[in-house]
């Protein structure tokens, strides 16, 4: 299929950076061909898709199966962990047998605290693709800034950007789409309401509350807010299309402005209504069933089910409170789980912070067989409010190896003690060779291959 063809193109230039030809080299067993055998190219990315692959290492074929592409990607990518030397290069006779253990393997980036570049995005999934994750959550808007161009209400972005450079249009979103794609890896984009939400008022400030003149949150009591989201989310549907799920947020909705808010009061009073996370569950409830029927699988951040929210049994719970406490609650009410709580790399630390990123595993929990079924991977998050292009990408990697790691191998295959630091530190290496920005995990060490750094000064530009 195409997006194999391209991977091997892709792959060559991985396999054989520094390739000469040496025609002096001892006789040996010589690989003189690559055969990847695809049963289903039109496999389309979803939740659950099949990353299955066999990898047979022997002279004269390298022999690639798998039942999709997906597997295919996944396949290329340890065949190039298995490549060394150059100029001239070797390998070991092996057969591999791989799949994922968990099937939701996300990273996710915040580009409203600071705008990102689409350079350093498709870096960022370049890095991805080699730490076989493949999800690629977009948290995309804000308070701070909405760089996302809507097309059916543009003051969004013209009056909530921080420029009008700093934005992401249709056609800039295709791109990191398909070039995600082309890796396995689907984008699902997060907007995040009723609160997270001061930039949307920028542009039509309706939307929001108004508390003594300030405004915040969404304005949950007016049937035209609703009408809004929901053009405004059949718009995000036309637009990530190739995701089978959207996030809705629902995270950390302070009530101080909608208790000031007279006419809220009025209206939860004609309703009976005393409590205020009640007013929170019935606006998420009417952008969850918004979404629903648009028929995209819904994923929130945990308060949505701590405030009882009404979710369909398909919906997915992001738990990202300390403690698994909060993983064993929303699976022991039947809902799947993905966990970020032990993930969030935007904290910064001194010395080897990537251990304690490995030891966490999502099902390490109070709960039954059944339970931990329903927990489907987890994600690595970097929050921005310190993070730019400047160094969005080494402060992922290579620390997010380790949770790659957990999130795809076998537990009873990936103990701290057999050997996980030597790992992380080739990992890393791997990546300064293959141009990422991959900053040093576990003190003092060096790379054969040591990342170029360029600085032009104003007087020589």
């Amino acid at each position: 299929g195409p997006v194999v063809l391209k991977a091997c193109k892709r792959y060559k230039n991985i396999f054989f950076p520094h390739m000469t030809l040496n025609n002096s080299l001892p006789v040996a067993p010589q690989i003189t061909a690559l055969s990847v055998q695809v049963k289903n190219i039109a496999a389309k990315l979803e939740l659950g898709m099949d990353e299955s692959y066999t990898l047979d290492i022997n002279s004269p074929t390298i022999t690639i199966k798998a039942n999709t592409t997906f597997g295919g990607l996944r396949a290329l990518e340890t065949l190039s962990q298995l490549i060394l030397g150059g100029p001239n290069y070797y390998t070991i006779q092996t057969i591999v047998s791989d799949a994922p253990r968990f099937q939701f393997r996300g990273v996710m980036i915040d580009t409203a605290r600071h705008y990102l570049p689409v350079e350093a995005i498709l870096a960022n999934i370049d890095a991805m693709a080699y730490n076989k994750f493949n999800v690629l959550h977009w948290h995309i808007v804000d308070d701070q800034s909405f760089p996302y161009v809507s097309t059916k209400y543009p003051l969004l972005n013209q009056k909530g950007s921080y420029t009008p450079t700093d934005i992401y249009t249709p056609a800039v979103i295709k791109q990191v789409i398909e070039y995600a794609a082309d890796r396995g890896i689907w984008v699902m984009p997060e907007f995040d309401t009723p609160a997270h939400s001061r930039s949307w008022g920028n542009g039509y400030p309706w939307l929001l509350t108004n508390c003594d003149g300030d405004l915040y949150a969404m304005y949950p009591i007016a049937d035209s807010v609703y009408d809004f989201m929901k053009n405004f989310w059949a718009e995000v549907k036309t637009v990530f299309n190739r995701s089978p799920y959207f996030h809705l947020g629902g995270d950390e909705v302070s009530f101080g402005c909608w208790e000031k808010n007279a006419t809220i009061t009025a209206w939860m009073k004609a309703k009976g209504w005393t409590q205020y996370n009640k007013l929170e569950s019935y606006y998420v409830q009417h952008i969850v069933d918004t979404v629903k029927n648009l028929d995209i699988g819904v994923l929130t951040w945990q308060e949505v089910f701590d405030n009882n929210v009404t979710l369909p049994k398909t919906a997915i719970v992001d738990v990202w409170k300390s403690g698994t406490k909060h993983v064993a609650k929303v699976t022991a009410a039947g809902y799947r789980t993905i966990w970020s709580q032990p993930w969030y790399l935007n904290y910064i630390r001194y010395g080897n912070v990537w251990e304690g990123y490995y030891k966490a595993d999502p099902t390490d929990f109070d709960g039954t067989p059944a339970q931990k079924k329903l927990v489907i991977g987890g994600e690595v998050c970097m929050w921005a409010e310190y993070v730019d292009a400047t160094n969005v990408v080494s402060r992922i990697w290579a620390n997010a190896a380790a949770p790659g790691e957990r999130l795809w191998s076998e537990k009873r295959y990936s103990t701290y003690e057999d050997g996980a630091r030597a790992r992380i530190e080739h990992q890393r290496c791997r990546m300064i060779a293959r141009g990422i920005e991959a900053e040093p995990t576990s003190g003092p060490s060096h790379c054969a291959h040591p990342y170029t750094f360029h600085y032009t000064p104003p007087w020589a530009q």
